[in-house]
């Protein structure tokens, strides 16, 4: 795991990021909807450990969500 429990990913993205109680993120797995996408590369961009990245989901039922 590269994550370390710094949390900016939380603050910056809540909407689908929560900490659990060591301090480390839960990710909601949905797909983002357009709004979102913004404030999730922010998130991406803020991780000191390079941790998180945004995945495109072409098919399948996560696709049509």
């Amino acid at each position: 795991m590269t994550c370390d429990g710094r949390g900016l990913c939380a603050e910056l993205l809540p909407e689908r990021v929560r900490l659990d109680d060591w301090g480390y993120p839960i990710i909601d797995p949905r797909p983002l909807p357009p709004a979102l996408l913004g404030p999730a590369r922010q998130a991406i961009a803020a991780c000191p450990m390079l941790a998180l990245r945004l995945r495109a989901v072409t098919e399948g039922p996560a696709a049509r969500e």
